[in-house]
C-alpha cells in the first residue's frame, strides 16, 4: 500500500495519462458516471488499488452494485478531504489577504492626515510666534479647528474599518474552523472520520510513549452487516451504522476519542486508561447495543439484534503504532472467529515478531 504522498506523486508523474485512460475505462466497466468527482476517486483507486479507498470503493460496488452521488460525495469527505480543505483554505485565506491590505491602506490614509496635521500645527506654532493681529489669530484658531475636525473624522473612520475589519477575520476563522470541522467528520454519522482518527492516533502515540503511560486502541465492527443491507437495503444499514454510532459516541467524551473507521467499522482510542478498563467500557457498548431492538423506519419491521464484535490492543514498551493498530485488528478477528459479539483483547507485543 503507498502512502498519500506517493499517490499524489504517481497521479501527477509520468504516468499520469496511462492512469486517467485506466481510471475511464475502470469506471466503464463499473457502470460509473464519469463526474469530475468520480474520476477524482477511480484516478486514486488505480494509483494505488490496494489502498483503503479501493477497498471501501470495491466493497461497497460488491454489496450495492451502483455508486450513488452521496457515496461518492461521502467516500471523498473521508479519503480525499485534503484537496478540499486546500481550495477552502485558500479562498479564506484570499479573502483575509484582501481585508488586510484594506486595513492597511486606512492605516496609511489616517497616517497621512496626521502628518499634514503635524504639518499644520508646527506652521500655526511659527504663526504665533510673529502675529499679534486678533484676526489673524483668528484665522489660525480657524484653520485648527478645521484640521483637527479632519484629523477626527479620519481617526473615526479608521477606529470603524478596524473594527469592521476585526468582526470579518473573526468570521474567517470561524470559517476556516468549520472547514476543518467538516473535512474531519464522518457525514452520516457525525463522528470523526478515518483522516481525522489518523491523526489523532498518531499524537496520542506520539504523547503516550513522551510521558509513559497508558494507551489503547479498540476496533469495533458491526456484525453480520451485509445481511442487513442484503435484506433491507443500504438506507436501512445506514440507519444501523447511525444507531452503533450514536452508542459509542456517548461513551468517547474527551480524552478518549472514536471514529467511523471505514464501512461498518469503529475505532476508538482511550489514552491513560488500562486494558481492563477499555474492556469494561467496550462491554458496555456491546451490552447496549445488543439489548435495543431496532425498527426499519419506513415499515417498522423488526431488524432483529444487532451485535458488534471488538478487538482492543495496549501499547507495549517500544511498540510502533502500526503494530499497536495491527493487534486491535487481530483481536477483532479473533472476536469474529470466536463467534461475535464479543471483546477480544489482543496477544502480548512480540518485539521480535
Amino acid at each position: 500500500m503507498q502512502t498519500k504522498a506517493d499517490v499524489e506523486i504517481v497521479i501527477r508523474g509520468p504516468q499520469s495519462y496511462d492512469l486517467a485512460r485506466r481510471a475511464i475505462d475502470s469506471m466503464a466497466q463499473a457502470k460509473v458516471w464519469p463526474t469530475p468527482l468520480n474520476y477524482e476517486l477511480w484516478l486514486h483507486v488505480v494509483a494505488d488499488p490496494e489502498g483503503a479507498l479501493a477497498i471501501e470503493l470495491q466493497r461497497i460496488l460488491n454489496e450495492h452494485g451502483a455508486l450513488t452521488e452521496d457515496v461518492s460525495e461521502a467516500l471523498a469527505e473521508q479519503f480525499l478531504p485534503k484537496a478540499r480543505l486546500n481550495q477552502q483554505i485558500r479562498d479564506a485565506g484570499d479573502q483575509l489577504s484582501k481585508e488586510l491590505e484594506s486595513v492597511a491602506a486606512a492605516i496609511q490614509k489616517a497616517q497621512k492626515s496626521s502628518e499634514v496635521y503635524g504639518v499644520t500645527l508646527a506652521k500655526a506654532a511659527g504663526e504665533l510666534e510673529t502675529e499679534d493681529s486678533a484676526g489673524k489669530l483668528r484665522g489660525l484658531v480657524n484653520g485648527l479647528q478645521t484640521a483637527t475636525k479632519k484629523v477626527q473624522k479620519e481617526n473615526a473612520s479608521l477606529e470603524q474599518r478596524l473594527a469592521d475589519s476585526t468582526a470579518e477575520v473573526m468570521r474567517l476563522k470561524e470559517h476556516l474552523e468549520q472547514v476543518r470541522r467538516d473535512a474531519t467528520t464522518d457525514a452520516l454519522t457525525n463522528l470523526a472520520n478515518r483522516k481525522a482518527f489518523d491523526e489523532e492516533a498518531e499524537k496520542a502515540f506520539a504523547d503516550a510513549h513522551e510521558r509513559g503511560e497508558s494507551l489503547c486502541l479498540a476496533v469495533i465492527d458491526i456484525d453480520h452487516f451485509k445481511n442487513f443491507n442484503d435484506t433491507w437495503g443500504h438506507q436501512t444499514g445506514d440507519q444501523v451504522i447511525r444507531f452503533v454510532a450514536s452508542v459509542i459516541g456517548h461513551k468517547a467524551a474527551p480524552p478518549r476519542f472514536a471514529a467511523r473507521y471505514g464501512g461498518e467499522e469503529f475505532a476508538m482510542i482511550f489514552p491513560s486508561e488500562s486494558a481492563d478498563q477499555v474492556h469494561a467500557v467496550l462491554e458496555e457498548i456491546r451490552i447496549e447495543i445488543s439489548s435495543r431492538m431496532l425498527k426499519r423506519r419506513s415499515t417498522n419491521d423488526d431488524l432483529g439484534q444487532i451485535t458488534v464484535s471488538a478487538g482492543l490492543a495496549q501499547l507495549a514498551p517500544g511498540e510502533t503504532y502500526e503494530s499497536l493498530m495491527e493487534r486491535a485488528d487481530e483481536a477483532l478477528y479473533a472476536s469474529k472467529r470466536g463467534g461475535r459479539n464479543k471483546i477480544s483483547q489482543a496477544k502480548a507485543f512480540d518485539k521480535a515478531a
